[in-house]
């Protein structure tokens, strides 16, 4: 109202999720999961890859797991400072939607005769 007392504005912001990118408190770099196929995971490759700004080429190296963390450097959130976080994609090895017959029996022979057990890190 005009001619009326002094105050304060209170105003509550509720910021919502990003779908892609993830920003801790204080931080100005951001995480991702980026999707990647067995055989880029495998055999290396260029992949596109979301930043802010529209997407990049990503190199995948190879022998890649699910879980590794690939850097971009100065492609993540602005600081309170001015300062350019950067952006972590985590790979995540995606197996084809429809069932792949050879994929199965190359995993099978593999299996039999390649046996190994993961190593934990922690």
């Amino acid at each position: 109202r005009l001619g009326g007392p002094a105050g304060d504005a209170l105003i509550e912001l509720i910021i919502k999720p990003h779908p892609v990118f993830r920003r801790e408190a204080g931080s100005a770099d951001l995480t991702m999961d980026l999707p990647v196929t067995v055989p880029d995971a495998v055999l290396g490759a260029r992949v596109d890859a979301p930043t802010p700004e529209g997407s990049v080429a990503l190199t995948i190296p190879p022998r890649s797991n699910s879980g590794q963390m690939l850097r971009l450097k100065g492609r993540g959130a602005y600081a309170a400072d001015g300062r350019r976080g950067d952006l972590f994609a985590r790979l995540v090895i995606m197996l084809p939607d429809a069932p792949d017959d050879a994929l199965v029996r190359f995993a099978t022979d593999w299996r039999d005769k390649r046996p190994y057990t993961p190593k934990r890190k922690g």
